[in-house]
């Protein structure tokens, strides 16, 4: 418990930016529902249209709907120019606003269509305007039933945000969804218990703003507002106080090794002076956006992920010409590719030593005859990368069943017996730890995956930063970043990313704590 306490306090930047994007978020939720609202009030054709749209929105995962702004924002830069983010703040606000709009729009519907006919009778019979009747009747009779929608949001829109860590907005997600792909549960829980309890800090704050509407009660409305303005000025005051030009901003996908890696690197920027964030959890095709943007400064890939996914290329060739190839296409979109870290991360495909034995199975070839007896497991993106499809081609291998798991679940996934064969990673340090099986490609129809380190147009030319990141290039080998993956991954003794970049410093030479 101690340890969930100590997390959770430090989880105060995260928290100052879930508060500023939900409130943000629902802030933006009730000036769309709100008006709507109105319309719908005095229109049963538009209350049925409003509240389909508002009802449809909510049926879209809320994964898929902040994935789903992405490329529509994309799109909108041929209007707003480049400078439209695409990423972080803005489709995570767009997209939980879209979620918010329904209970308050439903709410304020209800509570119009529930008034007693004699009391709007009466004003109407007194001679008011309509907006002196929207403004003196209609909106006091429904203002407690909008706040309880409001309530019903608030509480949506907090527990929605911690997605928002996918399409790289930083927040109370981050510790849950590294702690998810390490599984690393305290981190887990901390994510989890600091974002309910925004969630009923909120909605206890709401509910004074509620009853102070129901009762009339006016102290209880200031109270409650003013506990949601020391919320937000609170919120604000770490973007007031950090240099955001200083921070440099690393990227990272979700899982263990780029955790170990984004620290690494993370700690040899702080020890040359730099500030630095990180963007965790990011997929493959949101970090190549977000470095070519200039939303992050620096990330790690592999050249066999840019090779595949981004130049959609289906041979191999050497590595010295794939680095050269990827080098000079990521400079015409304004990234400087660094270098080598040293490592190669490859796709492969392993199962458990002791079946491979029995099946006498040790190459791509041997699976594939008796791959329509087996069941296969991959990460999310696995089975839809070209990497597969090629391997698919190659061997012809059919599956009986292909099952998805988040990469950190593969391994037990195999263990368990609910997969016969995964994806597995070359560096990942549970092929030794599990005595597994890595089966050869005869045909290479896997390419290469080089471990690179990438900069973005505005910190290409920093020659303190590169001078702080070139030590790195070329220092890993794939047995040392097996080490450190796996004391992140096994289940005893487990060590955090940064306590394993720290280590992973010491072994290359770089000094470390």
């Amino acid at each position: 418990m101690t340890g969930i306490i100590s997390i959770i306090a430090g989880l105060g930047d995260k928290f100052a930016a879930h508060v500023l994007l939900s409130a943000s978020a629902l802030a933006l939720g009730i000036l769309v529902a709100l008006p709507l609202a109105v319309w719908a009030s005095r229109s049963p054709a538009v209350a049925r249209i409003t509240l389909g749209i508002a009802s449809l929105v909510q049926t879209i995962p809320a994964l898929a709907l902040l994935a789903l702004f992405f490329p529509i924002l994309l799109s909108l830069r041929v209007v707003f120019g480049e400078a439209l983010p695409t990423l972080g703040f803005l489709p995570a606000l767009l997209a939980l606003a879209l979620y918010a709009v329904l209970p308050i729009l439903r709410n304020a519907v209800t509570a119009r269509a529930e008034m007693e006919a004699g009391v709007l009778e009466a004003a109407d019979a007194v001679g008011m305007s309509g907006w002196q009747k929207l403004r003196l009747v209609e909106a006091p009779l429904a203002a407690p039933y909008i706040m309880g929608g409001i309530r019903t949001a608030a509480v949506w829109t907090i527990g929605a945000a911690t997605l928002s860590t996918t399409v790289g907005q930083p927040g109370l997600g981050d510790p849950i969804f590294a702690g998810l792909q390490t599984q690393n549960w305290p981190l887990v829980l901390a994510g989890c218990i600091a974002a309910a309890g925004l969630a009923m800090a909120a909605d206890f704050t709401l509910a004074l703003v509620e009853r102070g509407l129901s009762e009339r009660r006016p102290w209880l409305r200031r109270i409650g507002f003013g506990i949601i303005a020391l919320g937000v000025a609170g919120a604000l005051w770490p973007a007031f106080v950090r240099n955001a030009d200083d921070t440099v901003v690393i990227g990272a996908k979700g899982f263990s090794e780029q955790y170990i890696l984004a620290r690494l690197v993370g700690q040899q920027l702080e020890k040359a002076g730099y500030s630095v964030a990180y963007r965790d959890g990011m997929g493959s095709a949101i970090v190549q956006s977000a470095i070519e943007s200039g939303q992050i400064d620096i990330s790690l890939d592999y050249t066999g992920t840019i090779w595949a996914n981004q130049l959609k290329r289906t041979d191999n060739v050497p590595r010295d010409r794939m680095l050269a190839i990827i080098a000079k296409w990521e400079g015409t979109r304004g990234v400087d590719v660094l270098g080598r870290l040293g490592f190669e991360n490859a796709y492969a495909l392993a199962m458990r030593g002791q079946q491979a034995r029995a099946l006498h199975i040790e190459t791509l070839s041997d699976l594939a005859r008796i791959s329509p007896r087996l069941t296969i497991g991959g990460d999310p993106e696995f089975f839809e990368r070209p990497e597969w499809k090629s391997v698919e081609t190659a061997y012809g291998m059919r599956f009986a069943r292909e099952r998805n798991f988040a990469p950190t679940f593969m391994y037990d996934a195999l263990q368990s017996g609910e997969a016969d064969v995964i994806s597995a990673y070359t560096s990942d340090g549970r092929i030794a730890a599990d005595h597994l099986a890595v089966l050869a490609d005869p045909k290479h129809a896997l390419p290469n995956y080089d471990a690179i380190l990438l900069l973005s147009q505005r910190r290409a030319g920093d020659k303190r930063l590169s001078g702080a990141l070139k030590p790195l290039l070329g220092k890993i080998d794939v047995a040392t970043m097996r080490q450190a993956n796996f004391m992140v991954d096994r289940p005893d003794d487990k060590k955090t990313p940064a306590e394993a970049a720290h280590w992973l410093e010491r072994q290359i030479g770089l000094g470390g704590n």
